[in-house]
């Protein structure tokens, strides 16, 4: 397989974290097998999540971590990125990331649109892997919340800019999960990085 070009995002706000350990584990099988890799830890980025009173004619400067983001999304053919689910959807930063950073002109073209009104996506021909983690086991999260978070990340956040399919690997109960279980699910992050998958 070709060597491909990884942008690894830790979107847990925490200084340590499950998520953090997984993306590294990650970032690590991916480099030894020659994939070129750029990681971003949420909990160091420093920008304002909160898009404001802004518009898309009028938004706010974007900071340093935002551009590099940018920057890297558009360099990157597969995108990485290891998330909880708090309250049922992602960590309030990460969704700030996401407002701030995926803009017109950047992931999406509002002047280009279909038949249906959408607008042009401009980030396609990447594909995404993301690690859910949560102390919802997935089949409760499929039966009780018919998948709304993974419907969300892969359809009407990634999706919408041209980024997909997009794979999830689900990790719960998260919590309090021994250390047996952790080893498995970061040699079982290890193995995808390997394959970059």
């Amino acid at each position: 397989m070709s060597a491909r070009k990884i942008i690894i995002l830790n979107g847990h706000p925490g200084s340590t974290s499950l998520s953090q350990s997984i993306c590294r584990s990650y970032r690590e099988a991916a480099e030894r097998e020659g994939h070129e890799v750029r990681l971003h830890e949420l909990p160091n980025m420093r920008f304002d999540p909160d898009f404001g009173q802004g518009s898309y004619e009028n938004t706010k400067s974007l900071e340093p971590d935002l551009t590099a983001f940018q920057s890297d999304l558009e360099w990157a053919d597969h995108i990485v990125m290891a998330t909880p689910m708090w309250w049922g959807a992602i960590p309030a930063k990460l969704k700030g990331l996401f407002d701030r950073a995926l803009l017109p002109g950047v992931a999406f073209d509002p002047r280009n649109r279909n038949s249906l009104g959408l607008p042009a996506p401009m980030l396609n021909g990447k594909t995404a892997r993301v690690f859910l983690t949560s102390d919802t086991p997935s089949i409760w999260l499929r039966l009780f919340y018919a998948n709304a978070i993974k419907h969300v990340i892969s359809r009407q956040i990634l999706g919408f800019v041209g980024i997909k399919p997009t794979r999830f690997t689900a990790f719960a109960p998260a919590s309090e999960a021994p250390e047996g279980k952790v080893k498995a699910w970061l040699s079982k992050a290890a193995l995808l990085g390997a394959k970059a998958a």
